[in-house]
């Protein structure tokens, strides 16, 4: 695994250079906000930052109609300076030495964002930034899915040998600034990445590291779903390594379709069976052998009794996938059925007699008089040509291309 620095890692000519901010005190750093946001002064005492903070969270509490975010300053504010090594860190360096600690308090929000509105800071500065993740598809079958599994997967990684030394280019910035002249008295600076350590500003040299992961697909997993391993993917200078995510792709089954935690399986059934019953014998996914039958005088049929044209269904509860996380609770299996009716001439006239008097509703002969009516029979038809009949529809198309503008305009010939 091979990835790119980026080009733009020390930021602008003047800016400040990546890096976490705790070194020496810069004059530029903003040790006061959070009292200010408390209302204290500088060498304020714990008792009086705690008396601070009860006042203002009662008034700015969310359940008493306060504000939330201004709720949040607060209790961020308070949860820094009431630490003494907190505060002790943030009178030095400000939000840079204590953003990368475990402030709870925030809600989860960055504490540059939080104070600040995220402007003029970023969040290069809260800590080590994380190199880029790596992901792999793993193809994964239906009955691993159902039953779970844990596979070894290799994977090679590069690690960094030895430590890190400053690029001599671009003194760690990752990106050199060139100085053209584009006319008389006319200079442009251009920025780009260095190209002697790939934007890292660290050189560095590599080996390479083989691992064996064991990777365990949960039971109830779905297409997409991600299995992830924490900071094993390369390393890169002044980053955190990324993490290697192994996506599951579902192969296809010969016999299930699954749409979330139900199965649907396809079954075709011949006219005597939907009319007579059937058995049928299946392997589920988890090597149970499932006989499944018709109850007595059930019938089968085309399709649901329904307005919309639905195909019959029935259904097997409890008898689909695992649900992600609370693999006891099951989803159904679905079998939709197909009746196969007989081809044209297949029944001769002695069974056509023998269902005509067996089967219910048989049809009625019609009278009439051969001399005064027309006998026709039926063709086999497609319902997708319905509409297109006739000798007149091009000609009829082609004038409604004519009026939506389509067709050619005419012309008058003067004389």
């Amino acid at each position: 695994m091979f990835f790119g620095g980026n080009p733009f890692h020390g930021g602008m000519p003047g800016g400040i250079p990546g890096g976490s901010g705790r070194g020496a005190t810069r004059s530029d750093v903003d040790t006061t906000k959070l009292y200010e946001t408390l209302g204290v002064d500088k060498d304020a005492s714990k008792k009086d930052i705690r008396k601070a903070y009860m006042k203002l969270s009662r008034t700015h509490h969310p359940d008493k109609g306060g504000d939330e975010h201004k709720f949040k300053e607060i209790s961020a504010a308070y949860e820094i300076l009431s630490d003494d090594d907190k505060r002790a860190q943030y009178d030095k360096y400000g939000l840079d030495g204590v953003s990368g600690d475990d402030v709870g308090a925030a809600g989860g929000e960055d504490l540059f964002s939080m104070f600040f509105g995220g402007g003029g800071r970023s969040r290069r500065n809260s800590g080590p930034r994380k190199g880029p993740s790596v992901n792999h598809p793993m193809k994964v079958s239906l009955e691993d899915l159902y039953n779970g599994k844990t596979v070894k997967l290799a994977v090679n990684r590069k690690v960094i040998q030895g430590t890190p030394v400053e690029c001599t280019r671009c003194k760690g910035q990752g990106a050199i600034v060139e100085v053209r002249q584009m006319g008389p008295g006319m200079i442009t600076q251009m920025q780009r990445q260095c190209d002697q350590c790939g934007g890292q500003g660290q050189q560095c040299t590599f080996k390479s590291e083989r691992k064996i992961l064991e990777v365990h697909v949960d039971k109830g997993m779905c297409e997409g779903d991600k299995i992830t391993f924490g900071g094993m993917s390369d390393e890169v200078p002044k980053m955190e390594p990324g993490d290697i995510n192994f996506i599951v792709q579902e192969k296809e089954h010969e016999l299930f379709k699954r749409k979330g935690a139900d199965l649907l399986v396809v079954k075709e059934v011949s006219l005597n069976q939907a009319l007579c019953g059937f058995t049928w014998k299946i392997k589920h996914l988890d090597g149970r052998v499932l006989v499944i039958k018709s109850r007595p005088g059930e019938v089968i049929k085309p399709e649901m009794n329904t307005k919309e044209a639905l195909p019959f269904v029935k259904v097997l509860p409890d008898e689909g996938m695992p649900s992600k996380g609370n693999p006891f609770v099951r989803g159904n299996m679905y079998v939709m059925f197909r009746v196969e009716f007989p081809d044209d001439n297949e029944l001769p006239s002695n069974v056509i007699d023998q269902l005509r008097s067996l089967l219910p509703e048989p049809d009625v002969p019609e009278e009439y008089d051969p001399d005064e009516v027309e006998v026709v029979h039926l063709n086999p038809a497609d319902l997708r040509s319905f509409g297109k009949g006739g000798a007149n529809q091009s000609s009829n198309e082609a004038h409604d291309e004519d009026e939506d503008g389509g067709g050619r305009p005419v012309q008058c010939q003067q004389s």
